[in-house]
């Protein structure tokens, strides 16, 4: 079995879109209206199809999806490069900070209040 890629629910697709092309700076490769792939394996979903293609019924009570349970991580190698240009546009959790296992790391909301992590490459 191969993991693919996590599939965020959105509750706009256009917002989420946005954000993530524009503001992250991902490149979409492939996008059908409902559901954006990234080239770097990433993609989002538009929350009530999704919703209602995994439980088949409309979603009766749609709470905020993101829940400060889930974290959607990536990496840049000019971290403070990326974290001058995504704070001004979203809702910082915190600023560039040394994690314990070594790795400089910061942290903030996406549109949905996903929790996104963008970390410096680790060395292997």
């Amino acid at each position: 079995m191969k993991f693919v890629n996590p599939l965020p629910f959105v509750r706009d697709i256009e917002t989420s879109k946005r954000f993530y092309s524009g503001i992250l700076g991902l490149s979409i490769r492939e996008d059908h209206g409902n559901v954006v792939l990234f080239d770097n394996g990433f993609a989002i979903h538009e929350g009530t199809s999704l919703f209602k293609s995994v439980f088949a019924r409309e979603d009766s009570a749609p709470p905020p999806y993101g829940r400060a349970n889930l974290v959607l991580y990536f990496e840049d190698t000019a971290l403070d490069a990326a974290f001058e240009r995504i704070s001004p546009h979203v809702e910082v959790i915190h600023g560039v900070r040394l994690e314990a296992w070594g790795q400089r790391i910061f942290r903030f909301f996406d549109p949905d209040r996903h929790i996104v992590e963008i970390g410096e490459p680790m060395a292997q």
